[in-house]
C-alpha cells in the first residue's frame, strides 16, 4: 500500500531522525501488524501554512492515487495570527484534495489535530499567552474535526496528549518547541488502531473502549 503524508514540521519531523517521524514510525508498526504498507511519501516542510502546502502539492503534481493520505496542518496559520475562517476554507480545500488523492475514498484519509505548542519552553521564553494559544488552537481543531465528520474522514485528536507531555524536556528536541521521537511515538500509538481499521477493514476497527480522542469516520469521539 502507498501512503502520502501531508503537513508541516510535525510531519517532516523537525530535529528528529527520519525513522522517528510519526508517519514513518506508524508505517513500521502497521507492517509489524501484518499490513503491507511502504514508508510514506512526505510532502511537508517546517513553517508551512495551509496555502503553502497547497502550493507545494500543485508543484508536485501529478501525485497519482494513494491507498492512504494523512493531513496535519495549521499550526503556522495560528502562529501567524490568521483567522479561523481563513483556515476553514483552506483546510477544506486540502481535505477535498486528500480525498481525491485517495481515489475519492474518504475512509482512506486520516487527519491529526494540531498539537498545542503553547505548553513548550519555546512559548514560555517568548512570553506567549498560553491560554490564548490553547483557545485559538481549540477553534482550529474544532473546525477540522467538523469538516472531517462531514466528509466521513477519520480524525485523531493528539492535542490532549501533547498538552499533557509537550512541555517535558524528554518530549522535545533541543529547540524546546518541536516534538522528540518520544512524543511522536505517542502520536503513532494513538493513531495505530484507527489506521488499522481504515486499511484492514471493519474487523480491525478500534475497540469500543479505545482511548479518548479517536474519531472513527462519521462517528463520535471514543
Amino acid at each position: 500500500m502507498r501512503w502520502l503524508a501531508l503537513g508541516d514540521s510535525y510531519t517532516i519531523g523537525e530535529g528528529v531522525a527520519e525513522t522517528a517521524r510519526w508517519p514513518v514510525r506508524l508505517a513500521a508498526q502497521l507492517r509489524h501488524a501484518g499490513i503491507d504498507i511502504a514508508d510514506p511519501r512526505i510532502i511537508a516542510t517546517t513553517g508551512w501554512t495551509t496555502d503553502e502546502l497547497s502550493s507545494a502539492m500543485d508543484a508536485a503534481e501529478p501525485l497519482g492515487r494513494w491507498d492512504l493520505v494523512s493531513l496535519l496542518i495549521g499550526v503556522n496559520n495560528q502562529y501567524r495570527g490568521r483567522s479561523v475562517a481563513d483556515y476553514r476554507g483552506e483546510f477544506h480545500g486540502l481535505l477535498r484534495r486528500a480525498i481525491a488523492l485517495a481515489g475519492q475514498r474518504a475512509d482512506r484519509v486520516l487527519v491529526l489535530s494540531i498539537p498545542d505548542w503553547g505548553v513548550t519552553p519555546f512559548a514560555a521564553a517568548q512570553g506567549r499567552d498560553r491560554a490564548l494559544i490553547a483557545h485559538e488552537l481549540d477553534a482550529y481543531n474544532a473546525t477540522a474535526a467538523e469538516l472531517c465528520s462531514v466528509h466521513g474522514v477519520a480524525f485523531v485528536d493528539i492535542t490532549p496528549v501533547s498538552r499533557a507531555h509537550g512541555g517535558e524536556p524528554a518530549m522535545l528536541v533541543d529547540d524546546g518547541l518541536h516534538p522528540s521521537a518520544s512524543l511522536y511515538a505517542l502520536w503513532a500509538e494513538q493513531a495505530l488502531p484507527v489506521v488499522r481499521g481504515l486499511l484492514a477493514g471493519a474487523s480491525a476497527n478500534a475497540p469500543a473502549n479505545a482511548p479518548a480522542g479517536m474519531r472513527q469516520p462519521g462517528g463520535d469521539i471514543r
